[in-house]
């Protein structure tokens, strides 16, 4: 019997111990790892919002660039690292389709992954060369069914959200057009401005400034309701009905994190979402905000990963 107090008297303790922690977390600076190169998209939100967080909690942010394996890298890492709240995830739409893409991957991120916060949803923007004789969504599905094969499609590689977001394309319209997979958006655009491709699904701050100077045709944003920055925009589903595809950001922690460390997280982050200078910078890289609780951002995640699952299989396409 007195070895049983021990043992409760033991647990209580520890359990003491690990409410005292969450209540003064966090104490020591706090590692934000992103599974991309330094310099993208990605990369700029992640630091814009670690500087934020910083000047919120007095502990500083760290990001730090872990590429390799389409993500999964520093997906892993961030997996396998201890549930205490000071390792991070940049969670991006390479999660989401990765758990479908890679058949031999090590975790299963909807499981190991902690949902902590959402940050922001970016749409892509369908982008077509200037020699194409299309203007609208609608000519171009034209175009492409009376040129089965002819119409190049641009990729920013294998598996990313410019090309699911084509992929998801042709599945809804029957289009029959030919992937080609770039390096990144930069070379994708340089050859969709010489008509070496003919669209391009690509993330909207890329483009932005190609369109803006007319060196490229926008026919469409990929978000369901019309993008602010970009209002003469239509949608890709005001003709395609029910197509959407949108790259949702925010954070993760490993599973077992504790709900205290997660709550207290996504309070800062969800302050730091109202605040109109950040969602003004945010607008700037495209984006709309997507505040709410760890279950609600645990949703997102759900819900993207079965519809990107759908896509792929559908299409055929593994990276294993």
């Amino acid at each position: 019997m007195r070895q049983l107090h021990r043992i409760a008297a033991f647990f209580l303790v520890c359990l003491s111990a690990s409410i005292a922690n969450a209540a003064d977390y966090p104490v020591r600076p706090i590692k934000w790892i992103v599974a991309y190169p330094p310099g993208g998209t990605t990369d700029v939100l992640a630091r814009l919002m670690a500087q934020a967080i910083t000047e919120k909690i007095g502990q500083q942010v760290i990001v730090e660039n872990k590429p390799g394996a389409g993500n999964n890298i520093g997906t892993e890492a961030v997996i396998n690292a201890a549930p205490d709240g000071y390792t991070m995830l940049l969670v991006n739409p390479a999660n989401f389709i990765n758990a479908t893409l890679y058949k031999n991957i090590n975790f299963n991120f909807v499981r190991d992954i902690a949902p902590v916060a959402g940050i922001v949803r970016t749409p892509n923007v369908m982008v077509v060369s200037n020699s194409l004789p299309v203007k609208s969504v609608a000519e171009f599905s034209k175009y492409c069914k009376e040129n089965p094969g002819k119409v190049n499609m641009a990729s920013s590689g294998n598996g990313t959200s410019t090309h699911l977001s084509g992929e998801l394309f042709k599945f809804m319209t029957g289009c029959n057009m030919v992937h080609v997979p770039y390096k990144g958006a930069g070379p994708a655009l340089i050859d969709l401005t010489a008509g070496q491709v003919q669209v391009f699904f690509d993330n909207l701050p890329s483009s932005v400034p190609h369109i803006k100077n007319g060196r490229i045709r926008a026919l469409a944003v990929t978000s369901a309701a019309a993008e602010p920055s970009m209002p003469e925009l239509p949608t890709v589903a005001a003709t395609v009905t029910g197509y959407e595809a949108t790259a949702s950001f925010g954070i993760g922690m490993p599973r077992n994190t504790p709900p205290e460390v997660i709550n207290k997280m996504n309070a800062t982050v969800n302050q730091i979402l109202a605040e109109p200078a950040m969602q003004a910078r945010l607008a700037d890289l495209g984006g709309v905000t997507i505040p709410g609780t760890p279950a609600q951002f645990g949703k997102i995640i759900a819900g993207e990963t079965e519809k990107w699952a759908k896509v792929i299989n559908a299409s055929g396409i593994t990276l294993d």
